[in-house]
């Protein structure tokens, strides 16, 4: 299998660590990346090739097998336009957010073998979850393809209609950073409460990593998992209460609905 990375971001670059750990024949990946220090530091880290010119670099052939739309979403129309030519039988993985595949092949000149993905960050340490959708063209050969590349990063999750995209976005795509700011809301009231910093970070972290693995792991849902925490008349309990006043979970509800009508909002704009 021969893949092309178009783009050379933190996203390709976290499926590329990931295809490497897994053993992957590192020679038949070719990253096309505009920056000269990121094609460098590409080729030095992961013994790719590179290149500057994605027209160049893709043929009409099978000389790519899979080729990875790694670019931002407002640059997605302006790569499929040059790309097109270059497209047979390729299969293309797209990790655009937003970007809906009838727009992705439209621009690619009716192009149908497309699968969109949507990753998260926490792909950088192979421990992310992609959520993907095929075009009905896409065989089954391409989509394990897919699954394998994708694997790489972490978890799978097909789906089977592409409108839920929208509200993976939302929870998975987004949901690192509302994990992340809820570790910087408890580290700091860790730290008013007494704790020095370095303190409150141990504390609050390995607190969402434990939390995190036992749920993981557990066969009670969360939702038993917090009753057990939560003791009658505890200190828990108390926390919990302040948080059911507050009225965090709507408020975490109406975070999501916000990211996903963004996304929804990104897809009907950059469609036009």
């Amino acid at each position: 299998m021969n893949i092309s990375f178009i783009g050379g971001g933190n996203m390709a670059r976290a499926i590329i660590g990931g295809l490497k750990n897994n053993g992957f024949d590192m020679t038949t990946i070719t990253v096309i990346e505009p920056d000269a220090q990121k094609r460098a530091q590409l080729a030095a880290e992961f013994n790719v090739q590179v290149s500057d010119n994605y027209i160049s670099n893709i043929e009409p052939s099978t000389s790519s097998n899979v080729v990875v739309l790694a670019v931002k979403p407002q640059q997605l129309r302006e790569v499929c336009s040059q790309l097109s030519p270059k497209l047979s039988n390729q299969l293309i993985i797209s990790i655009a957010a937003g970007i809906r595949s009838k727009n992705i092949s439209q621009w690619l000149g009716g192009h149908q073998a497309i699968v969109r993905v949507m990753p998260n960050t926490p792909a950088q340490i192979q421990a992310g979850v992609s959520a993907l959708y095929a075009m009905p063209s896409v065989s089954q050969i391409q989509r394990e393809l897919a699954t394998t590349i994708l694997a790489a990063a972490g978890l799978t999750l097909w789906l089977d209609d592409e409108a839920k995209m929208d509200a993976v976005t939302a929870i998975s795509g987004s949901g690192p950073a509302y994990v992340f700011y809820l570790i910087e809301a408890l580290q700091e009231a860790a730290i008013s409460l007494g704790l020095k910093p370095e303190e409150a970070s141990m504390l609050a972290l390995q607190t969402f990593t434990g939390a995190s693995a036992l749920a993981s792991l557990s066969a009670d849902d969360v939702k038993t998992l917090r009753m057990q925490v939560t003791s009658k008349g505890g200190t828990t309990e108390q926390g919990i209460l302040a948080l059911e006043t507050a009225n965090i979970k709507e408020i975490i509800k109406a975070a999501t609905k916000a990211a996903a009508d963004k996304s929804r909002a990104l897809g009907d704009d950059l469609a036009n």
